[in-house]
């Protein structure tokens, strides 16, 4: 079986992957052709979607993310199945969350900014984690493990998922989609770990922004599509939102021109909160590439696989 590896590695990494499948043929190529992709059974990585055909032989495609929003519509081919890499992320982009949530609380950006001029000036009330309500949009692997940050720093924590009535530990109240105006009212934060799918393409507009809490804030590490940017700009400078954290955004990469990145109650990061910048993360990664591998070659069933109709990774029941 030909095995593409197109993510970086580090050399125990390799060695992984190998082990896993010791009879197996891999070409390890960050940077592959349509030669490359066109050659292989199985692809570990990320490959641009254009390189992709419907007519390929390839049979499974092991993502090193956990949104896999390019590879859905056809880009695969017919019984091709598709693994994400749900469970990777979900410490590094949850202590990022955290970070930047206690940052505007304690407006920290704006200390930073006024430390350049040497400004020794007090920039007044803050807020506290501490007994406010959360909302996390979506509770897989990222926006559970925020979720049970929140919950031991204090906070009510209510947590939507769109399928499911069991209720995690670590929130207080599970609601799903058609619940969510109810829930906007009532949130101090709200926190979206959502994928980029149709259904949840500008789930916070107009609408959503004007009946969520005043003051609330809101942070974004899943998809900039999820957030209606003119909208979000509108509850920015009204007041109606006291502060925004944005490591996704709608267009991304922000344009340079673009007045998001002016706002003293924004703090913008380039979608790093993820990737390798963590070791445990690119670890991880790996790990489940590797666990997948000896999966597959035994017959027995994969982690992660996702449904090609909703972009989801598919759940257990009731999980």
């Amino acid at each position: 079986m030909n095995i593409l590896v197109t993510m970086e590695l580090l050399p125990e990494h390799r060695g992984w992957l190998e082990a896993a499948g010791p009879n197996e043929t891999f070409r390890f190529e960050t940077k592959p052709g349509r030669e490359d992709v066109r050659w292989a059974d199985v692809i570990f990585g990320n490959v641009p979607p254009r390189l992709l055909s419907p007519n390929d032989r390839l049979r499974w495609m092991q993502t090193g993310s956990a949104g896999v929003d390019g590879y859905l519509g056809g880009a695969l081919p017919d019984g091709c199945v598709l693994t994400n890499a749900t469970g990777a992320y979900g410490l590094a982009i949850s202590e990022y969350m955290v970070a930047a949530w206690l940052a505007l609380l304690k407006k920290l950006p704006l200390y930073r900014d006024r430390q350049k001029e040497c400004d020794w000036r007090d920039m007044g009330p803050v807020g506290s984690v501490w007994n406010s309500t959360v909302l996390v949009l979506g509770l897989g692997d990222i926006g559970g493990e925020f979720a049970k940050r929140a919950k031991a720093l204090g906070a009510y924590v209510i947590g939507m998922r769109r399928t499911g009535t069991k209720k995690p530990e670590f929130v207080d109240e599970l609601i799903h989609p058609e619940s969510l105006p109810g829930a906007l009212s009532r949130a101090d934060c709200v926190a979206v770990s959502l994928p980029g799918t149709e259904a949840t393409r500008r789930m916070l507009d107009g609408a959503a922004f004007s009946a969520m809490k005043d003051g609330a804030v809101l942070l974004n590490v899943g998809r900039g599509t999820v957030v209606d940017t003119e909208a979000l700009l509108a509850a920015l400078r009204s007041g109606k939102l006291s502060g925004a954290a944005l490591d996704v955004t709608d267009p991304e990469p922000l344009p340079a021109d673009h007045p998001l990145w002016q706002m003293e109650n924004v703090l913008v990061t380039p979608h790093v909160s993820g990737g390798f910048h963590l070791r445990e993360t690119h670890d991880r990664i790996v790990r489940i590439m590797a666990e997948n591998l000896r999966a597959y070659l035994s017959g027995r069933p994969l982690k992660n696989i996702v449904d090609m109709q909703t972009g989801y990774r598919r759940l257990p029941v009731e999980e």
